[in-house]
């Protein structure tokens, strides 16, 4: 009784409040309507689909805008580790590697030990940590440098390492683009270019699951039945 009693009166209270002027509106709008645009030209069979409604929800006492800029966002960067894992995957199950040691004390790359993750459990901690240290400190710095992506910056964009002086020495490639191939391209080519990484993050992320729920389960996708073999260690323990 008392809950629809204030909802009654919060009802009330928002009949008298001053209505929203078009412009902000418009604001407010914006970052749905470039999602929209985006699905649109990404799928055009199914074209806008969010029956979550995250695209109205807000989190951490966000705006809806700044919550929709969190969500692109981590759609991007899935998408792109899901690239390089889906790439590294099948370059380390053909036994590819690099020529040299891994180690100062001549130890070979694991590429002897099977599969991916059997590759990944035969390094040594050490080497794991220098990994995830690195990728840490990488995410890191994309969230500290540079205008956030939540705070008016473009999703998806990773800061240049030459713009910013948080690093105390020379780096003379950056992260994203280190060539600089696609800093002469129009509008409309970088536009067209994250559809396609779009698409290509989102079939990466199928794959590279796909891999691993096979290795762990076998039968559980059955297109690649007999091409992956079986994996009993943990996939999500890294020093497991």
């Amino acid at each position: 009784m008392k809950l629809a009693l204030i909802s009654i009166l919060a009802g009330s209270a928002a009949a008298f409040a001053p209505a929203p002027t078009a412009r902000t509106s418009v604001a407010q709008n914006a970052a749905l309507d470039d999602l929209k645009s985006i699905a649109e030209k990404s799928n055009p069979v199914l074209k806008f689909y969010d029956p979550l409604e995250l695209s109205s929800t807000t989190i951490w006492g966000n705006s809806n805008d700044e919550t929709i800029a969190f969500l692109r966002h981590s759609e991007i960067k899935h998408g792109r580790v899901a690239m390089a894992a889906f790439v590294g995957y099948i370059v380390q199950s053909n036994g590819i590697h690099w020529p040299f040691p891994i180690d100062f004390d001549g130890t070979p790359y694991p590429y002897a030990a099977g599969s991916p993750p059997e590759q990944w459990d035969a390094l040594s901690d050490a080497a794991k940590w220098q990994i995830i240290l690195f990728v840490g400190f990488l995410e890191w710095f994309s969230e500290a440098a540079g205008t956030h992506y939540m705070r008016g910056g473009v999703p998806g964009a990773f800061p240049k390492f030459s713009d910013h002086k948080v690093i105390p020495h020379p780096v003379p490639f950056n992260l994203f683009d280190p060539f600089g191939f696609s800093s002469g391209k129009s509008a409309e080519a970088k536009e067209k270019g994250l559809i396609k990484e779009l698409n290509n993050g989102r079939l990466a992320m199928i794959g590279i699951l796909g891999f691993i729920s096979e290795q762990r389960v076998e039968g559980s996708v059955p297109l690649l039945k007999g091409l992956v073999s079986h994996y009993d260690g943990e996939t999500m323990a890294p020093f497991g």
